[in-house]
C-alpha cells in the first residue's frame, strides 16, 4: 500500500511558550520573585551545530541540529534526541524545560535536556542516518557524557541511533563509555524494559486516574492517538489491562472498532504495512478525528499541540492522560478544565521512560544489570508514588493536576538553586 504522509494536525504555536506560561503560574504559586523566573526559563547552555552529511550519491547536505541543556542543578543533565523535519530551537528549549520538570517531579538526579537535527529519517538511508548521527555527535561530544549530558531516543530515533552515538563518544575518549546515553540495545549495556517503560508509566497513571473519577478500568474504554513508541504499546497494555480500545491512529489515518480493536492483530498490520491504514479489523476513521471520540480515556501519544483551542471543546473523554510532550496548549488546558476533563501532564504521564533511562545509567555505571521485573517493579513504584503525591498537592492547592505537578518540580529545582547558590 503507498500512503503519503501528512503532519498531524496541531496548532501553529511556539511550545516555549506554553512552556514559560506554566513556570510563570509555578512561580507566582509558590510566590516567588521575578528573579527566579528568569533564573529558570533560561537555557544553561545551548548549542546550534552544522551537519554536514555526504549522501548516498556523493551530494552534501548540511543538517542543523541543536542541544538544549536547561538545568544542571539536580544532576547531569538528561533529554532525548529527536530527529524530525520539525525541530526548531524554541521546541528544543521547551522540551528540555520539560525534561527538567520531569525528572524533578519523579525525584530523578538530572537537569533536562533535549536535542534534535532538521531532517525526515523516512527520506534516508540507513547509513546516511548513521553518518548523521555521528556527525552530529562529534559536533556535541564536549557537552555530552555520562556525568554532563545524558541522550536517550525521542522521535525519529531508537536504540540503533543510541549505539552509534555511543560508539563514535567511546571512541573519541579511548574507551567504551556505556554510560553517556540510554535507551541502548541490551547488548551494548541497555535496561530490560527500556523500550516499552515510557508506555508502561502511562498506563500505570492512566489506570490511577481513571479509578480516581469513579470509573473501573475492567471495561472501560480508550482511544489512542499516535502508534509509534509511546502510542503502541500504551493501547496494548490498555488492551490487557481490560480497556476497549475503540481507536488509534497514526501519521497517515485511523482505524476504529466499537467492540474495541484486536491490538495484537493491529501490531501484526502495522509491522506488515508500516501503518494502521487498511487493517481489517476496524474502519477508517479521520485521523484527526480520534481526539473527539467518545471515551473514557485519551491518550494523545504523537507531537506538541494536538489539543488546542479549536478542538478542545469536542475532545469527548472523561479523562486525558498525555503521552506525548506538551500535547495540549495552555489554552485547550482551560477549556478542558471548565468542562471538567481530569487532564493527567506529560511531565507526570510519560515519564516512565526517564525513570527507566536512570536504571539504565545506575546499572550501567554499575555493571550489574538488573532483570525485567525488577525494572517493572521499580517503575510502577515509583509512577503510582508520583501520581499520589501530585493527586494529594493538586487537591490541597485546588488547582488542576498540571499547575501541581510543574509547581512541585519547580520548587525542587528553585531549593537547589538556592542550596547551592550563585557563583561566584
Amino acid at each position: 500500500m503507498t500512503t503519503t504522509a501528512q503532519p498531524i494536525t496541531a496548532v501553529p504555536a511556539n511550545p516555549l511558550a506554553d512552556a514559560h506560561a506554566q513556570l510563570a503560574s509555578a512561580i507566582e504559586l509558590l510566590g516567588y520573585d521575578d528573579g527566579m523566573f528568569s533564573l529558570l526559563a533560561q537555557p544553561r547552555r545551548e548549542v546550534t551545530v552544522a551537519v554536514p552529511l555526504r549522501r548516498d550519491d556523493g551530494r552534501i547536505e548540511v543538517l542543523v541540529g541543536h542541544r538544549v541543556q536547561h538545568n544542571l542543578s539536580r544532576g547531569p543533565a538528561k533529554g532525548g534526541l529527536r530527529f524530525s523535519p520539525d525541530v526548531s530551537l524554541d521546541e528544543v528549549r521547551a522540551l528540555a524545560m520539560w525534561m527538567t520538570w520531569k525528572c524533578a517531579l519523579l525525584d530523578v538526579p538530572y537537569g533536562g535536556a533535549k536535542g534534535g537535527v532538521r531532517i525526515d529519517p523516512a527520506l534516508y538511508s540507513e547509513s546516511e542516518l548513521e553518518r548523521v548521527t555521528r556527525r552530529y555527535t562529534s559536533e556535541i561530544s564536549p557537552l555530552i557524557g555520562p556525568e554532563r549530558d545524558i541522550p536517550a531516543p525521542d522521535v525519529g530515533t531508537d536504540e540503533r541511533t543510541m549505539a552509534w552515538l555511543m560508539d563514535t563518544y567511546s571512541l573519541q575518549h579511548g574507551h567504551t563509555v556505556l554510560g553517556v546515553t540510554t535507551g541502548k540495545p541490551l547488548s551494548l549495556g541497555g535496561s530490560r524494559g527500556r523500550a516499552t517503560a515510557t508506555s508502561r508509566g502511562v498506563v500505570h497513571v492512566a489506570l490511577a486516574a481513571l479509578r480516581e473519577c469513579g470509573i473501573d478500568p475492567a471495561g472501560a474504554t480508550a482511544v489512542v492517538q499516535g502508534f509509534g513508541k509511546v502510542g503502541r504499546h500504551a493501547a496494548r497494555f490498555l488492551a490487557e489491562a481490560g480497556l476497549r480500545v475503540l481507536a488509534v491512529s497514526d501519521q497517515y489515518g485511523a482505524v476504529g472498532a466499537e467492540p474495541g480493536l484486536d491490538v495484537a492483530a493491529l501490531e501484526a498490520h502495522v509491522d506488515a504495512h508500516g501503518t494502521v491504514v487498511g487493517f481489517p479489523g476496524g474502519e477508517e476513521l479521520d485521523r484527526d478525528a480520534v481526539l473527539e471520540r467518545s471515551a473514557d480515556l485519551l491518550v494523545p501519544a504523537a507531537v506538541e499541540g494536538t489539543i488546542h483551542a479549536g478542538n478542545a471543546d469536542r475532545v469527548r473523554a472523561r479523562v486525558v492522560v498525555e503521552g506525548a510532550n506538551g500535547p495540549t496548549t495552555r489554552e485547550a488546558d482551560g477549556i478542558l478544565e471548565a468542562r471538567g476533563v481530569l487532564v493527567v501532564p506529560d511531565i507526570l504521564a510519560n515519564a516512565g521512560g526517564v525513570i527507566v533511562s536512570y536504571f539504565e545509567w545506575v546499572q550501567a555505571n554499575q555493571a550489574y544489570w538488573w532483570s525485567t521485573e525488577d525494572v517493572e517493579a521499580r517503575l510502577e513504584e515509583r509512577m503510582l508514588q508520583a501520581w499520589h503525591h501530585v493527586r494529594d498537592h493538586s487537591r490541597r492547592l485546588g488547582v488542576p493536576l498540571r499547575t501541581a505537578a510543574t509547581a512541585l518540580a519547580v520548587e525542587r529545582v528553585a531549593q537547589a538553586h538556592q542550596q547551592r547558590g550563585l557563583y561566584p
